[in-house]
């Protein structure tokens, strides 16, 4: 298809699709002449994760270009290259290690991570920003007085784990190595909201199945 019909068929202007190849987050189509160069459906269907993450997920042009930078790694072993796509999403920043709720949280999620047999996930708690993003969150609840311990939490985390392995199956259905990274970043710019909708929608369920509409 033509310049033209991407649009067309994408709903998104060639402006924008011109402003998309030039920086890098559309391949470049199959040129025909000096002026003209057609794309095929593989070009729609990244201009739709491109659109996705953008205007629903709220992530900058640069780190979309990071992502797919790392989606396109074909070099990369599956797990590394999931990971590196994911990791290059917006993650929380650093927290103050010095900082006593931090530490006390980093302890407790360290002890949750050990009463799960999480051994990667133990490995990995330097690095990885989900495991940064628990703590961030466990320390702001003790900042309030409220210690969610690695105890109330097992529960949670093995429903979580049963979310994950949903989630893996999901992906290997997927035929190319490239689309099973970008369900892994769609995981997480769409799929995670989701999740939380859900999550807040049971909430209501069940508050209203307990105590009523009083």
């Amino acid at each position: 298809m033509r310049l033209a019909e991407l649009s067309a068929h994408s709903g998104v202007s060639t402006a924008t699709i011109k402003y998309y190849l030039r920086e890098g987050l559309l391949p470049p189509g199959r040129q025909i002449n000096a002026t003209t160069a057609e794309y095929d459906e593989e070009h729609l269907r990244r201009l739709r994760l491109v659109r996705a993450m953008i205007q629903v997920g709220k992530v900058p042009v640069a780190t979309v270009r990071e992502v797919l930078g790392h989606v396109d790694d074909d070099s990369l072993p599956r797990a590394m290259r999931l990971g590196a796509a994911v990791w290059a999403l917006p993650q929380v920043p650093e927290p103050d290690a010095d900082d006593e709720f931090v530490r006390g949280a980093r302890t407790a999620m360290e002890e949750l991570l050990r009463t799960l047999g999480w051994c990667n996930a133990q490995a990995m708690t330097g690095t990885s920003p989900s495991f940064r993003s628990l703590v961030v969150a466990a320390a702001a609840l003790r900042r309030l007085g409220y210690d969610w311990s690695p105890e109330i939490l097992v529960p949670y985390a093995r429903l979580m784990r049963q979310v994950a392995e949903l989630d893996m199956a999901f992906m290997e259905s997927q035929v190319s190595e490239a689309e099973k990274a970008e369900v892994a970043v769609l995981g997480v710019v769409l799929v995670e909201p989701m999740l939380r909708a859900l999550h807040r929608l049971a909430q209501e369920e069940e508050s209203t199945r307990r105590y009523g509409f009083e």
